[in-house]
């Protein structure tokens, strides 16, 4: 009989669910990327707590799509990407990569701009300059998921996660909310345009479609493809703690960010820009915070550039069957954002348009997702219940509502 000290118990329930954690928290370095950050400043600078709704819509959007996102991963063992690329024809297919491409090179400008400001605002870079060493440094991060494997590389992202959060909610503990405005906020509506404008970027910047794709691959990475029921009812049970923490940490941040702007930068001239609202901060909270908030800004562009890379990556591999190596993608990826810091273009001002243009990528991410999710082919026993079917539909349908809405204003100049 062999001894009891040989036996290894099975983990309980809570330590299972523990080292489960990690894919999501990963997915979420999307949800405060620099352009959330350009975003959100803008939105609280120009229309105060006004947009205030736009950012609880989004998260509990996002909530509910990462979710579904790691679901068909594990349940599949297969990503999102893969799922599309076996189902649809050549033609079709390639189109359908060329628009998901477009998405991941405007995520990555994005974040590389933001990378370059905040490296500018510590130590006074030229913005290119900053480009360049955002860049060789997300090849850093990228070399310790080749090299040590993807828990190595969720630990990093966890931490740069944690500076983030430092980053951009210390500010808010310096200043002085309105409690009355903030709750007016919660109820939607515009103000003109920009402010529609301003909504969409920011829903762009909180539900991003490459998070989408991204999701899929992280869960089925890390889980690897199971056939035992059991098994994958566990690993959902887990996922839906690692989703819901991870959208909690990344929605208090965007929440945050806005509420900064609105109480302590609105009127403030130039604070509709993130070299602006970090002048602002310092001059009114002190360069302790100013510090702060650019040490956050760098840690989300370093991390948010790298797991873009990821998902690029994830794109190409499962739309075109292509692999191209980790680094040699961040190389190729890095040129544009570099070309945008190079022509002198106002880096907020891209920011915020590279989350519009996020926020019309989310249909073609979003609709297949939710399509698959709540397809019994697909999925079998764990085929997404009927509210989940509705509130996912829904989902996709309020977002295009609103992209519609922005070309409806723009083209007729509201």
């Amino acid at each position: 009989m062999p001894k009891s000290s040989a036996l290894t118990p099975p983990p309980s329930r809570a330590r299972a669910t523990l080292l489960a954690l990690g894919p999501a928290f990963v997915a979420a370095i999307a949800y405060v990327d620099p352009g959330n950050v350009a975003a959100n400043l803008t939105a609280g600078a120009r229309y105060g707590y006004l947009l205030l709704w736009v950012l609880i819509v989004a998260n509990a959007i996002a909530v509910l799509v990462q979710y579904q996102s790691a679901k068909v991963g594990i349940v599949t063992g297969r990503s999102l990407p893969e799922l599309l690329g076996d189902r649809l024809r050549d033609g079709p297919r390639r189109a359908y990569w060329v628009q998901a491409e477009l998405v991941a090179a405007a995520t990555d400008i994005a974040e590389v701009l933001g990378g370059a400001i905040a490296l500018h605002l510590l130590f006074d870079l030229p913005l290119l300059v900053g480009g360049v060493i955002v860049g060789i440094a997300s090849m850093v991060l990228l070399s310790v998921q080749s090299w040590r494997g993807q828990r190595s590389f969720e630990a990093i992202i966890i931490v740069l996660l944690a500076v983030i959060v430092v980053g951009f909610v210390t500010g808010l503990l310096f200043t002085g909310l309105d409690p009355a405005e903030a709750v007016a906020g919660i109820v939607p509506r515009f103000q003109g345009t920009d402010s529609v404008l301003l909504a969409t970027s920011m829903l762009g910047a909180t539900v991003m479609p490459h998070a989408i794709y991204l999701h899929s691959a992280l869960a089925r990475d890390r889980h690897g493809e199971s056939h035992e029921p059991a098994r994958i009812t566990a690993l959902l049970r887990a996922t839906r703690w690692d989703v819901g923490g991870a959208l909690f940490v990344a929605g208090a941040v965007n929440i945050s960010m806005l509420l900064l702007a609105a109480s302590a930068l609105r009127g403030i001239d130039g604070t509709d820009t993130i070299e602006g609202a970090h002048a602002a901060v310092v001059a009114t909270l002190g360069p302790a915070v100013g510090v702060i908030f650019a040490i956050g800004l760098l840690a989300s562009g370093l991390a948010s550039t790298s797991v873009g890379t990821y998902a690029g990556s994830a794109i190409m591999g499962g739309l075109l069957k292509v692999r191209v190596p980790l680094i040699a993608r961040r190389l190729i990826t890095l040129i544009p954002a570099l070309v945008v810091l190079g022509i002198g273009f106002d880096p907020t001002r891209a920011l915020v348009l590279s989350q519009v243009v996020l926020s019309f990528g989310i249909p073609f991410a979003l609709i297949p997702l939710v399509h698959l999710a709540s397809s019994s082919a697909v999925m079998g026993e764990f085929v997404n219940r009927p509210w989940l079917r509705v509130a996912g539909w829904t989902s996709a349908a309020l977002i295009t509502v609103l992209n519609v809405l922005l070309i409806v204003l723009v083209v007729g100049g509201s």
